[in-house]
């Protein structure tokens, strides 16, 4: 394979990949948003605390979502780990995302629910760049080549073997 073709099979696989989040992402940003509005308009939570508990809802639709749907290819043998460091990477973007509400919020004094919605939704544009960077790159990690090669190979091994028939004696 040249190398040219080499650069448009992993551009073209991080096209795929990058729309696979974004589905997913999508999704998870109506949930967000959606929590967020119907928080702030049946309880009287600060926008921010608000703010947290529909990213929390949305972190955990998120990561059903990533595991089973945009990374369901990737490495599935430590699901602690995975589990553990999406948790921590969450909590640093929720950090960024409500950090920029908090800001507009308490910062500008920007507290209408127009604001608070257009700031949220700003601050998960970002924290979402930061999401995908570090999902990708620790999270929901690839396979060595190796590894998915034996994997592949365990898996036909693993299949039933199929009878074959016995052919009846020539006469000679």
């Amino acid at each position: 394979m040249s190398e040219r073709s080499a650069l448009r099979v992993r551009l073209d696989r991080l096209t795929r990949e990058f729309a696979k989040f974004g589905a997913v992402g999508g999704v998870g940003l109506l949930v967000d948003l959606g929590v967020f509005n119907l928080v702030r308009h049946v309880t009287e939570l600060p926008v921010v605390r608000a703010s947290v508990i529909a990213t929390v809802v949305a972190i955990g639709f998120n990561y059903l979502g990533f595991r089973y749907f945009t990374y369901r290819d990737r490495d599935k043998s430590s699901r602690t780990k995975e589990l553990t460091l999406f948790l921590l990477f969450s909590v640093a973007g929720l950090v960024i995302q409500n950090g920029i509400l908090y800001a507009a919020t308490y910062g500008f004094g920007w507290d209408t629910p127009l604001q608070s919605n257009v700031f949220k939704f700003f601050g998960i544009g970002v924290a979402t760049l930061f999401r995908f960077w570090s999902y990708r790159t620790w999270v929901f990690r690839t396979l060595p080549a190796r590894e998915a090669v034996q994997t592949a190979e365990s898996f036909l091994e693993q299949a039933p073997k199929q009878p074959t028939r016995k052919q009846p004696d020539r006469v000679r």
